[in-house]
């Protein structure tokens, strides 16, 4: 199972982005938890200095940016094998 959280100060972009972890998630059948990370304060603990961000498995995969639907599906599907 994926652990996924989502960091952000809850902006339009931040949303979009865990709508699209959601929604690859479901199309792909793949098991995971998302979380969403709102506390300033834990951003830079995670090692994101930039929003929105994204871990995976404790391991930052995205920040600054909103990653395509095919880029972030293949992230996914690389935790999953």
């Amino acid at each position: 199972m994926l652990d996924i959280k989502v960091v952000g100060s809850g902006c339009p972009t931040c949303q979009k982005l865990e709508a699209l972890c959601k929604e690859i998630l479901t199309e792909n059948k793949i098991d995971a938890n998302i979380s969403k990370v709102t506390d300033l304060n834990q951003f830079a603990d995670l090692g994101i200095m930039m929003t929105p961000g994204l871990i995976v498995n404790n391991k930052v995969l995205s920040q600054g940016k909103l990653p395509t639907k095919s880029t972030l599906e293949h992230w996914l599907k690389t935790f999953t094998n």
